[in-house]
């Protein structure tokens, strides 16, 4: 089946069509649906391909890609200023981590005759890496991007993916064979310094050339051929394909044609990235798991256990949060795929004799599969401690300190309406139900009370008796009835002002005789469109009256609609209703309004 391309796409494409839903179905994650595809049709399960390495060493490429559009959203400017959790957070964690494993190993030298000291070091460095690609899917899936278990988490895999170079550089002096290790250091070093320049020089010059052309695929061509060329140049060189185009695409960050490149490689990152995943799935030898079940499972259960330990203090002594550190641990806690570029090279140096490079493969490999696992197990543990953390409600502290208004919900709408009362003087009292809202908002000297409006108790120790006015800003439409219910029979002199969601809950608002409302999307429209008319031509003065002229007719249409308006609206009638009268009004206004006054003078 190997010669037969064509079937071992269908092969590929079929497997990961079927795990990978089911994987994201039961909550594991597209990773592990992957990993699950490439041991089923490996040579240790289903058979149906057999030449692993020569994918493995294809798929690679995808690691590449995605390091690459890395680079380009990472500017030299940012990347001097991420240098403290590179160097410090990510340079600890490898030394450590690195330490930490090498002397296990040399321990356990008793069960592995073969397994020296240089060994040690080797599995040491090996297994200090996590998976780049990995790690960054599930930051991507989870949207963590910008927050801080994203940077933190970046800024280790960064410095893990440099340190790859003097590590492959150190195995020719552990294997014995120091003769031409200062040669290739500067070999090395020499073809750094050559890409930067040629990148700085050249880059710009041939992207521009490209467009000039105006044939539109050949950017794609020419961004393909920038990585693949990249690619080929670090490899010849004894360096690490990932790392140099994360170098062009830094080099490339702040260029013109930053966004175009993204657009034309990310189809084939994530195609690509997904055939490593099945590509590691299938170097699973499971022969040497049947053979070593409990001491490949001892070794993995240590290995995730260690780096997440190291991982999770280093970041507590950086100052990392609480649950940040705890997420960084959890994504950074396997093996990476660079540990099979490490133990191969030191394999073919004379190093890790016998089964100890396939027997550290399959650890590798194993601890892959664990990520998606312990992600799902940290998140059912947060959802039980929120939950928990709710059950425990904090009592209700309001005093009646005579406010003048009272407001009901501290989100985001009333916010806004609360800094203005405050802004000029008004004393005001605010309910809020959120506990870890009134936490948040206290910090900033909000005096915020915890409460539910729909309480007469609280609402007459909130001083609901004596007050002028009660605005409503909950964005529950039920609530906000009941809110207006209790109010009108037991507050007859509280002036009651409300958030509408829609028309709808605005007539149910009409109908309680509550006249000061507002639609929370209607005036933000309005004056979108205003600033429409005026971006086509229309003076500002004539989009204005134009503006107030449609906020009078629908505030009247809303009023004349009233008595087609049902109090029993559910969810499934809300939408319908809403559509029904909306086609009235547009009937209305081609019927009347537009013969009246010729469009919206």
């Amino acid at each position: 089946m190997n010669n037969d391309f064509l079937l071992v796409m269908v092969v590929f494409l079929g497997a990961a069509i079927i795990a990978v839903p089911l994987a994201q179905r039961l909550g594991l994650g597209s990773v592990l649906g992957y990993l699950i595809a490439g041991i089923g049709i490996g040579p240790w399960g289903l058979g149906l391909i057999s030449d692993v390495d020569a994918i493995l060493h294809f798929s690679e490429f995808g690691v590449v890609l995605l390091l690459f559009l890395i680079g380009l959203e990472l500017n030299p400017k940012k990347l001097w200023q991420m240098r403290k959790p590179i160097l410090g957070l990510g340079g600890s964690q490898v030394v450590i981590t690195s330490v930490v494993i090498a002397i296990i190993a040399v321990g356990c030298s008793r069960f592995f005759p073969a397994l020296g000291w240089r060994d040690a070091i080797v599995i040491g460095m090996g297994l200090a890496l996590s998976s780049t690609a990995i790690a960054l899917r599930v930051i991507d899936e989870q949207q963590l991007s910008g927050s801080e278990t994203g940077q933190s988490s970046f800024a280790v895999l960064l410095f893990q993916d440099i340190a790859v170079i003097p590590m492959l550089a150190l195995l020719p002096l552990l294997a014995g064979n120091s003769g031409g290790s200062w040669l290739d250091g500067v070999w090395m070093l020499g073809g750094i310094v050559t890409l930067l320049a040629a990148g700085h020089f050249l880059l710009r010059p041939l992207f521009r050339y490209v467009v000039m052309s105006g044939v539109r695929e050949l950017f794609n061509v020419a961004a393909l051929l920038l990585v693949v060329g990249i690619a080929l140049i670090m490899q010849m060189i004894g360096l690490s394909m990932a790392l140099g185009a994360f170098l062009a695409g830094v080099l490339l960050a702040e260029s013109e044609y930053r966004h175009e490149l993204e657009i034309a490689i990310e189809p084939f990152k994530g195609l690509l990235l997904g055939l490593f995943f099945i590509s590691v799935g299938m170097a699973v030898n499971l022969g040497l798991l049947w053979q070593y079940p409990l001491q490949i499972l001892m070794v993995v259960i240590v290995l995730v256990a260690i780096k997440a330990g190291v991982l999770y203090l280093l970041a507590r002594l950086f100052g990392v949060g609480a649950k940040s550190r705890s997420q960084m641990a959890a994504i950074l806690s396997q093996g990476g795929e660079f540990a099979f570029v490490l133990f191969t090279a030191a394999k073919a140096g004379g190093l890790l004799a016998g089964e100890l490079a396939p027997l550290l493969l399959v650890v590798v490999s194993l601890s892959m599969m664990t990520t998606p696992l312990i992600l799902q197990l940290q998140k059912y543990w947060y959802i039980r401690s929120f939950q928990a953390e709710d059950e425990q409600q904090p009592l209700s502290d309001v005093i009646d300190r005579q406010p003048r208004v009272i407001i009901t919900g501290f989100g985001r709408f009333g916010q806004v309406v609360g800094r203005l009362l405050f802004a000029n003087k008004i004393r005001v009292t605010v309910l809020e139900r959120d506990p870890s809202q009134i936490q948040f908002l206290r910090k900033f000297g909000y005096k915020v009370y915890y409460g539910d409006a729909t309480q007469l108790d609280l609402l007459r120790s909130a001083g609901a008796d004596n007050a002028e006015a009660l605005i409503i800003c909950t964005d529950d439409p039920s609530e906000v009835m009941e809110v207006v219910t209790i109010c009108q029979q037991h507050f007859p002199q509280l002036k009651l002002m409300a958030r509408a969601r829609s028309r709808v809950e605005a007539h149910q608002l009409l109908s309680h005789g509550v006249e000061c409302f507002s639609r929370e999307t209607f005036e933000g429209a309005l004056d979108l469109g205003r600033q429409a008319l005026i971006s086509l031509g229309m003076h500002p003065y004539k989009a204005n009256r134009a503006q107030a002229h449609f906020r009078k007719i629908d505030s009247q249409a809303l009023r004349d609609l009233l008595p087609q308006h049902s109090e029993e609206v559910n969810l499934a009638s809300r939408q319908k209703e809403a559509r029904k009268e909306l086609e009235d009004i547009f009937d209305r206004e081609m019927r009347g309004e537009q013969q009246r006054h010729q469009g919206w003078d």
